[in-house]
């Protein structure tokens, strides 16, 4: 497990947090895209979703890969707007919360969802199994003021 450790220190770099955002989503759509929609790299490390999610201003559907954390018995998904720990909200969320009806694609398959917006108790318990999940979301929140946005996707019936 030292290459799962290493990554998670070098993920908790400022520096980290600086590249990541305009390289892995990119690299994640066009791999996405070139399997058709069997694989994503950044889910060789961590569990992910291609979101598909109805832009808040343009209305445009926007498609975004995210690392998400799976709920035990399955059609639920935890999402985290850290952000790789930048000041701001990312973008995808403000797009849930001004449209939670979305769509995934999860492991190749295209799923409708509902986000919710964890808040409370709720999110203290989703946020407590997200560090045990991935532990460098504890220094994203440290190193910013907001606090950062936790949704669940829940599956359509």
């Amino acid at each position: 497990m030292i290459g799962v450790r290493l990554v998670q220190k070098v993920s908790s770099t400022r520096g980290f947090a600086k590249l990541a955002p305009h390289v892995i989503p990119a690299l994640d759509r066009a791999v996405h895209r070139l399997t058709r929609g069997k694989v994503l790299l950044s889910a060789q490390l961590l569990p992910g979703v291609i979101l598909t999610a109805t832009g808040a201003r343009s209305g445009q559907p926007r498609r975004t890969p995210l690392a998400c954390m799976p709920e035990p018995g399955g059609g639920t998904w935890i999402l985290v707007g850290s952000n790789f720990g930048r000041t701001g909200h990312p973008a995808w969320t403000a797009n849930l919360l001004a449209h939670p009806e979305a769509e995934i694609s999860w492991k190749g398959t295209d799923i409708p969802v509902t986000a919710q917006l964890l808040a409370g108790e709720e999110r203290a318990a989703a946020w407590k199994e997200l560090l045990k999940f991935w532990p460098p979301y504890a220094t994203y929140q440290a190193r910013v003021e907001r606090e950062i946005r936790v949704f669940r996707l829940v599956r359509k019936p």
